[in-house]
């Protein structure tokens, strides 16, 4: 049986590049395996696809009882296929905390590590065998690394993410400044979507203080182009709570070269997130949030009422 990999829902560079990566490295060495997604690439993974010459991968709703899946870049369920406990998950790779809620059929490998990006771990686990990795792979990987760490802007980037990442730069003969700049544009075009889409984009779901959340990042070099919108994407909310299940939505729209997060403030809830979790002085529909760059290390751990 042919093992699928795959990321997360909303897939964003990371969760296309990396299910690609490992897929490859899998079949490389002996077990066959297919790289797969839980949704359309974001604008950006499909500007990395066309960029390195990669087929982008089949998207599919569910997975079947008894399929052999690895599982990249997520560990939670609720980014997961409905039934993902019924696959025979196989292997974990990952770079978030722990969520618990998956059952395996058996004993299996987990990697978890605090690092940036789960391209990183993967290239340290792929050791010597990377050296026979196709120049597109190395490519997503690269890529998948100045994404998630926004070119080392990112608090969540360590010095070895960054180590990695000029590595694998130096191998391809790439300019790190001018493939993240490519990326980040195409990250930016985001004209083509519709609010919903806007808001479903690059979000997560989560449980904070009994509110259920759905909290979305925008990263952007042209915020105003999002921020212009705003006026839409707050009537947006209430529809795409209501159908996702949760009483908020929160987008953080993150400015990537100031280094700083704007969150639209469409109500009293929000405002109350916003002074409760990070010190600030709500006084009109938006609040800058100076410094503020991950979900991951910086908003979802201060979320709080």
């Amino acid at each position: 049986m042919t093992t699928l990999v795959f990321g997360h829902k909303s897939p964003d560079t990371d969760s296309t590049g990396s299910p690609i990566a490992w897929a490859w490295y899998l079949t490389h060495t002996g077990t066959p395996a297919k790289p797969v997604l839980l949704g359309e690439p974001n604008t950006e993974a499909a500007f990395v696809l066309r960029h390195w010459g990669l087929e982008k991968p089949e998207i599919i709703s569910g997975v079947e009882a008894g399929q052999s899946v690895v599982i990249v870049d997520t560990n939670n369920p609720a980014e997961l296929p409905e039934g993902i406990n019924a696959a025979d998950i196989r292997q974990i790779i990952d770079h978030h905390k722990l969520v618990g809620g998956l059952e395996t059929k058996g004993p299996i490998d987990i990697t978890i590590r605090p690092l940036a990006c789960t391209a990183t771990i993967m290239h340290d686990l792929m050791g010597d065998a990377l050296a026979a990795a196709p120049r597109g792979i190395k490519g997503a990987m690269l890529s998948c690394i100045l994404s998630d760490t926004l070119e080392f802007r990112s608090p969540t980037t360590t010095p070895h993410d960054r180590t990695v990442a000029e590595a694998l730069a130096a191998d391809l003969g790439v300019d790190l400044n001018a493939l993240a700049t490519a990326m980040f544009e195409a990250k930016s075009d985001v004209s083509a979507f519709s609010d919903a889409q806007l808001l479903r984009m690059d979000s997560k779901e989560y449980t904070v203080a009994g509110k259920e959340l759905r909290v979305s990042v925008l990263e952007t070099t042209a915020p105003k182009l999002i921020l212009d919108r705003k006026a839409s994407l707050m009537a947006a909310m209430t529809d795409v709570a209501r159908e996702d299940g949760a009483d908020q939505v929160l987008l953080f729209v993150v400015d990537i070269l100031n280094e700083e997060a704007t969150l639209l403030v469409p109500n009293d809830l929000v405002r109350q997130f916003a002074e409760k979790s990070f010190g600030a002085t709500v006084a009109g529909d938006t609040v800058v949030l100076p410094g503020i760059m991950s979900r991951k290390k910086q908003i979802i751990p201060a979320l709080t009422l």
